[in-house]
This record gives structure tokens, C-alpha cells and sequence, in this order.
């Protein structure tokens, strides 16, 4: 029995010196991640403990609030960077056959992708949009929190090794040329042609934060909604439902869904098993 109240006061004071580190975090730098799915945010904060040769979650508190290059450490522990071209190439192929036909009755076309990470996703948008006809006329606004993860993405360097399978979902997601005519190759790094990007707009946003900028017939936000709580993801479906113009479309990741939300009202499926919705007005 003992030990059992041991755990449970450990676990309590853990808890405490996370909510505290959160706080801090908050008021000194502006990043709200108290809405944050707990588990994976446990696991994420202590990677940086150890990697900052700390012991305690109180101590890296300190080091963050005395030394924002710790911090910068840490966001970029808490950023969500698995990504890929053309990953989950069925939600891509829907996008071409069913997403790009709506969009194509509108004269100008914005799109949002929630949660760029490094990039490889905008490439995507930008090449199939590229041989539907539609890049000329839209304009695609790329955003993450993680500023070093918009440096890569603005770069449009991936590593070359990737290729391989990247145009195997290429050509899976209904891709219609040669992949490689898209990228040159420079030693170990595969470079995408820049005017892929030219009508895209790199910018650092905090979807828990900040406000709507802009209204989208697009808003792509995959896999992120998965690592915030609920609470948290209803603010964010709110920002998105803001931020979609009549009739505009959510794609959300394969595990994610509106079904449970009190936003669930507001869409219809377009291609519910790619999790993407229209909304009804």
C-alpha cells in the first residue's frame, strides 16, 4: 500500500510541475500547449529533460524561463513533424477526384494547410493542383508553429532518399508525369522546382493562440488534432469553421473526426473515409 501512495503522489506532483512549466511557458512566450493530449506531452517533455541532461520536469522549467534557445529545443520537441509526400495516397487521390472539381467553379482558390511541418505536404498540394490546372490561380498558405520546420519547408529541399517512395504515393495518389521532373538532384537532397511554391505563403501560426486570417475553400489540417485534448480540439474545429468560406472543405487526418464535436452539425461528409467534409453553409 505503501508504495501505491508513493505513486500516486508522485504522479500528482508530476502533474503540478507540468501544469506549472506550461504556465510559464504561457506567460513568457506566448504558447498555449495546456490544452495538449497529456500522454503525449508527458512523453515529449521528458525527451527534452533528458536531453537537456536535466532530472526534473522543475528544472527544465528554469532553464526554459532563463535561456530561450531551451525553448526553441522544446518547441521543436512539441511540434508535429512526421510527414511525408503524398502520404496516405488514397486521401490525395480523393482530393483529385472529388475536392479539385468543387474547386474549380471558384474563380480564385485559397487554401490553408494547418500544421505544414517541414513542407513535403505543400509540395504535394502544389503538384497535384499543378496538373489539375488549378495552381495558377490559388494560393496556398502554409503555417506551423515551429519556425525552423517553415525554414525547411520554404526550401523545398527534401532528402533524396525519400524519392523512392514518394513517387510510388505519387503515382498511387493519381499522379500523371514523371515525378522527377518536379525535383532536381544536388548530392544527397532532392530540390523541387521553385515555382511550385511561388503562390504560396510561408507564416508562423499558433492554432491555439492565434485568430482566423483569411477565408479558404481548403483547409487541410492532418494528423494534428489527434495530439490536443478535446477542449482544445474544439477551438480549433471553431477557428476552422471561421475561417471556411460557405460550402468550404475540412480534410482532417485518417484518425481524426468531427463526428463527437459540437461542430459535427456543421458538415457533411465529401469523402468520409478520407475524413474530409464539406461545410453546409
Amino acid at each position: 500500500m505503501a508504495v501505491r501512495v508513493n505513486d500516486d503522489v508522485q504522479e500528482a506532483r508530476e502533474r503540478l510541475e507540468i501544469e506549472l512549466l506550461l504556465e510559464g511557458i504561457q506567460r513568457a512566450y506566448g504558447y498555449d500547449f495546456r490544452g495538449y493530449a497529456l500522454a503525449s506531452l508527458r512523453r515529449r517533455l521528458w525527451h527534452r529533460v533528458h536531453g537537456e541532461g536535466l532530472e526534473t520536469i522543475s528544472g527544465l522549467q528554469e532553464r526554459i524561463l532563463h535561456d530561450p534557445s531551451c525553448m526553441d529545443r522544446l518547441l521543436r520537441d512539441l511540434s508535429i513533424n512526421v510527414t511525408g509526400m503524398f502520404r496516405d495516397p488514397n486521401f490525395h487521390r480523393a482530393l483529385r477526384e472529388t475536392v479539385f472539381p468543387v474547386l474549380r467553379t471558384h474563380p480564385f482558390i485559397r487554401v490553408w494547410n494547418a500544421g505544414c511541418s517541414t513542407g513535403e505536404e505543400i509540395y504535394s498540394l502544389a503538384i497535384a493542383l499543378h496538373e489539375e490546372g488549378l495552381l495558377d490561380r490559388a494560393r496556398i498558405y502554409a503555417t506551423d508553429i515551429d519556425e525552423a520546420a517553415l525554414q525547411r519547408a520554404r526550401s523545398g529541399a527534401f532528402s533524396m532518399e525519400h524519392m523512392q517512395r514518394y513517387t510510388e504515393n505519387y503515382l498511387r495518389a493519381g499522379g500523371r508525369d514523371e515525378f522527377s521532373r518536379y525535383y532536381s538532384a544536388d548530392g544527397d537532397v532532392a530540390r523541387f522546382d521553385p515555382a511550385l511554391a511561388e503562390g504560396t505563403v510561408f507564416a508562423q501560426h499558433n492554432l491555439v493562440t492565434d485568430g482566423s486570417f483569411n477565408e479558404f475553400q481548403l483547409i487541410v489540417c492532418r494528423n494534428v488534432l489527434i495530439y490536443f485534448g478535446r477542449e482544445l480540439q474544439e477551438a480549433v474545429l471553431e477557428l476552422f469553421g471561421a475561417s471556411l468560406t460557405r460550402f468550404g472543405i475540412l480534410a482532417l487526418g485518417r484518425k481524426e473526426s468531427i463526428r463527437q464535436s459540437r461542430h459535427a452539425g456543421a458538415y457533411e461528409p465529401l469523402v468520409e473515409s478520407e475524413k474530409i467534409f464539406r461545410r453546409r453553409s
